[in-house]
């Protein structure tokens, strides 16, 4: 009896249980092809090794859509626009929609500047300023009266495309025009103190021509005057319309004040030239507003804070002491920047000043796509709409908290106005029920192991089956 045959079969047991059994080194040949073969293995795990790593450590944006969660009642909408030929008095900012907000000349958290004659910031026109209404004086005579009072004979020159060109001759230094409209309530209330103030000059003695120009019986010379608003109270130097034009109050006084520092100023000047009196810098800013270049444009830039409805704001020629002239309003303008959100960096308005968000695709970075496009209007009595689709989009990876775009998708065309009513740009904005949702799809890590493994063993096994073919096909000597 073999007192061994226990252990023996049960290290026979143990050793069809090894599934990596060692071949002795002598019962091994290498040959040159399984040399060959040994280093494209290396290589070739070494660059599949190297493909599953990148593919590892990068990831893939999966976009869905669902209806929108967004609980803010509120969105901030930020511009920044430019205007070509419109005067930032005369610009007004009003916002409706479809709850019944109509809300008309918004000042809060808006900002305008003058521009010079390349359009660019020239003068900082005011943050959160409203127009002062003018102040105009009471008269109990009207203007029949006045006229009745010295026998018909008015102090203001009437004049015409063809008086005005003898007037100002006349009146070579210094003459004073009021372009009105006989509707303009502003103008009627304006023309017994302009007689008076006509009277006052002459009483005084002051070398000034003060006239008159109905812009309803003479539209063609208003529009060669580019007179943009009734009344228009219009200063000319030497012949040449001096800007800017008056603004002031409408009041024999304030009338006069102004008259006498515009003839202080050209008496200056002229001693300046002929060398009566040196260059005073001192004189020159107490006479600074009459040297300032005017250029009827505006930059209009700031943020509204409107309703999650449909709605639009819109920007148009009104003022609190005027009357637009509907056939002289050019709405040409640029879009610096249109885009809604909050300007705080994490929240998704100012993401492009961010590195991060070049980690969305560029399909999805769509919140600004009017951004410094010009839109030109050439003729009267027409201007660009913009309609635009705000859709939410909600990327969860780029910070701590989830962040919030605005896609807006954008078209724009041109409107017809009748001939009577003031243009305006309107921007007319929807928000979308529904809501892109952005999210980062990774590979697991053991997904990652079984791919290495995978690798390591097919490589090593395809082309050990490949050796073998090789080695029975040509039969290679051995090394």
């Amino acid at each position: 009896m073999d007192i061994n045959g226990g252990s023996t079969s049960r290290r026979r047991a143990v050793g069809s249980a090894d599934m990596y059994r060692h071949v002795p080194k002598e019962m091994t040949e290498a040959t040159k092809v399984g040399v060959i073969m040994s280093l494209l293995s290396v290589i070739t795990m070494f660059v599949l090794f190297f493909c599953e790593t990148y593919a590892f450590a990068s990831t893939n944006i999966k976009s869905s859509i669902e209806v929108d969660e967004n609980s803010e009642q509120l969105i901030r909408l930020n511009f920044n626009i430019t205007l070509y030929d419109l005067h930032c008095d005369l610009v007004s900012v009003d916002v409706w929609d479809s709850l019944g907000t109509n809300l008309q000349n918004i000042t809060k958290d808006i900002t305008k500047w003058n521009l010079d004659m390349h359009g660019q910031k020239k003068k900082f026109a005011g943050r959160n300023a409203e127009i002062r209404p003018v102040q105009h004086e009471e008269h109990k005579e009207s203007m029949k009266e006045l006229s009745d009072a010295v026998g018909g004979d008015m102090a203001v020159t009437d004049l015409d495309p063809e008086k005005l060109g003898d007037f100002l001759e006349t009146f070579h230094d210094q003459a004073f025009i009021d372009y009105y409209a006989p509707w303009c309530i502003w103008c009627q209330r304006l023309a017994p103190t302009w007689e008076k103030f006509a009277r006052e000059i002459k009483a005084q003695g002051i070398n000034l021509g003060v006239g008159t120009v109905d812009c309803v019986a003479n539209p063609q010379m208003c529009k060669d005057q580019r007179i943009m608003a009734f009344p228009t109270l219009r200063w000319y130097e030497n012949g040449k319309p001096a800007t800017p034009d008056y603004r002031g109050d409408r009041t024999v006084d304030a009338l006069m004040e102004y008259a006498k520092k515009r003839g202080k100023n050209l008496e200056r000047k002229k001693q300046e030239e002929q060398g009566v009196v040196s260059k005073d810098k001192y004189a020159a800013n107490e006479f600074s507003e009459f040297e300032e270049e005017h250029h009827p444009g505006c930059l209009v830039a700031g943020h509204l804070m409107v309703n999650r409805v449909p709605g639009n704001f819109h920007l148009e020629a009104r003022s609190v002491n005027h009357e637009i002239n509907a056939a002289m309003t050019n709405l040409t303008h640029r879009v610096n920047d249109l885009s809604f959100g909050s300007t705080d960096p994490t929240s998704g308005h100012f993401l492009h000043m961010v590195n991060r968000f070049s980690n969305v695709p560029e399909k999805f970075k769509h919140t600004n796509p009017m951004k410094d496009k010009f839109y030109p209007t050439y003729d009267y009595h027409e201007a660009w709409h913009h309609h635009m689709k705000v859709v939410s989009t909600h990327i969860d990876y780029l910070f701590s908290r989830g962040t919030i775009l605005y896609q807006i998708l954008e078209n724009s065309q041109v409107v017809y106005y009748p001939e009577q009513s003031v243009p305006e740009i309107k921007f007319r904005f929807d928000m979308s029920p529904m809501s892109v949702n952005l999210t980062k799809e990774g590979r697991r890590w053991y997904e990652y192991l079984t791919s290495l493994f995978a690798i390591i063993g097919g490589t090593y096994t395809t082309l050990g089956l490949i050796n073998a073919t090789l080695l029975r096909i040509f039969k290679p000597k051995k090394i």
